[in-house]
């Protein structure tokens, strides 16, 4: 039994303002001393990096590594995996605070609860606050809590926090409203101008693009936390959430018992998966061009044997040295076109690295970074496809199984997996496409080309860690040609 402080942060609908509180309570609770792990439910990737900005404040984490933001999400990880996986990231915390998604009971698109706030906050029989937009109402507010309070037994909601609140007087009504309902009020938040968190086409602009900004917005929002909620009260309720029985999520664990790992690893021990016993470096593509990946990612591959090492393709010309392998995920390459063509240096390398037959993953900007070109601008042509931007957001769960072998998966693997992209590429799946997408539609979706495994789909790894064992695997195998980074 594991015992972790921890709130979940709802809202009876997206745009209540869930973002605002949880990031200014990650912030606040922080800034008081706290160690505070932050968590979001669903595939979002940009929220978690306000969240693992507004703890790194905390007197608590100086000197120890800083806390990335981490993904709850039921559909990608199976229900199984979300207590687990909440563990491996709370691991030592004073306190979790967990952001919902959209609406409390809003899940995945035609399968009940699956993926909703309220299924995760039951997966982690925690308490839930639930921000409620205040500007519109008075004594309706009380209907409305009392209905989502009583909506499913099994969901604690145990506590609101009123936002968007207009006057004092407005104020006590909303109160007065809810003397009656049983749920508590944590707190009142003011309509003011919101704190300034510019978007685009894919939502918030990521911290790594605006840090200097985003740290100034992320103090004011603390700011308005401390202002407006009662955080004594808010701690009291996160202590009360019972123990876990369930073990931490282990990466270790999870590549050595994957097919192709070694087997049980008593004491943690790593596979070994390179002929001289040397660990295969895989360069993982970061800066403000391909901010999303999960933290677990990273974790897997250096579990199944992997030198992890983190660049930047805005700012360097070549590949870390010794590259055997190179992981590009999300992000936003559309806004950094021109940039990222202009390094030529690197986009040679990337190619000359693909030549060899070297394991590439690429997931969404990494597969228009692959393309003949993205938006006219010339990209690294390991691929024949071209991309540009589109009128069209894409966005939902897929179910997808693996058209034959490829460096991530065996023929016939099944995953599940997001798309979130308002891009294009043409054609869309080569000759080997990486995945049959099964549901919601049926289509080839992406290339394998050689040791490339390029698609649209963002998959988390810690629902298949054999990806980063045959990954690894794949890097450690002896190849003819030259790899890049000055191999």
């Amino acid at each position: 039994m594991v015992s972790v402080p921890r709130l979940v942060i709802a809202a009876p609908a997206s745009g209540s303002g869930k973002t605002t509180v949880a990031t200014g309570l990650m912030a606040a609770f922080a800034e008081r001393g706290l160690d505070v792990s932050p968590h979001k439910v669903g595939p979002d990737y940009i929220d978690p990096g306000y969240h693992a900005l507004a703890v790194s404040s905390s007197p608590a984490r100086s000197g120890r590594a800083p806390r990335p933001g981490r993904n709850l999400d039921a559909f990608l990880c199976g229900p199984e995996r979300i207590a687990p996986l909440f563990l491996h990231g709370a691991a030592g915390c004073d306190l979790a605070v967990v952001e919902g998604v959209m609406g409390l009971y809003d899940g995945a698109a035609g399968q009940g609860e699956l993926a909703s706030t309220a299924h995760v906050a039951k997966l982690l029989r925690a308490p839930v606050v639930l921000v409620v937009d205040a500007s519109s109402q008075s004594r309706s507010v009380a209907a409305l809590v009392h209905g989502f309070a009583s909506w499913d037994p099994e969901v604690r909601v145990a506590g609101v926090i009123l936002n968007k609140v207009g006057s004092d007087r407005h104020e006590e009504l909303l109160r007065e409203a809810l003397d009656g309902s049983g749920v508590p009020v944590f707190g009142a938040l003011r309509r003011v101008r919101a704190v300034r968190a510019p978007s685009r086409h894919l939502g918030l602009v990521p911290v790594a693009e605006r840090r200097a900004e985003a740290v100034e917005s992320v103090a004011a929002l603390a700011e308005r936390v401390r202002e407006g909620c009662d955080l004594e009260g808010l701690l009291a309720l996160a202590r009360s959430a019972p123990p876990l029985p369930d073990q931490p999520w282990d990466p270790e664990r999870e590549t050595a018992s994957a097919p192709g790992g070694t087997g049980p690893a008593p004491g943690g021990a790593r596979p070994v998966v390179a002929p001289d016993g040397e660990r295969p470096v895989v360069a993982l593509a970061g800066g403000a061009a391909f901010t999303f990946s999960y933290a677990e990612q990273a974790e897997l591959l250096t579990a199944a044997g992997a030198e992890v090492v983190p660049f930047d393709p805005l700012r360097e010309e070549r590949l870390p040295p010794g590259t055997a392998g190179l992981v590009i995920g999300g992000g936003f390459p559309e806004v950094y076109a021109p940039e990222l063509s202009a390094n030529g240096p690197l986009r040679a390398e990337v190619a000359g690295l693909a030549a060899t037959g070297a394991p590439i993953a690429a997931e969404c900007a990494g597969l228009l970074y692959l393309a003949r070109s993205l938006d006219g601008e010339p990209m690294c042509g390991v691929l024949p496809a071209e991309a540009r931007m589109s009128e069209r957001l894409t966005l939902g769960y897929r179910e997808a199984v693996a058209v034959g072998d490829s460096p991530l998966a065996a023929a016939g693997t099944r995953v599940r997996g997001h798309e979130f992209h308002r891009t294009t590429v043409e054609p869309g799946a080569g000759p080997e496409p990486a995945w049959g997408l099964v549901r919601p539609e049926r289509r080839a979706e992406g290339f394998v080309r050689g040791g490339v495994h390029a698609s649209y789909l963002h998959v988390h790894w810690a629902a298949v860690p054999e990806a980063a064992v045959r990954f690894v695997g794949r890097c450690a195998s002896p190849r003819s040609g030259s790899g890049g980074g000055g191999r």
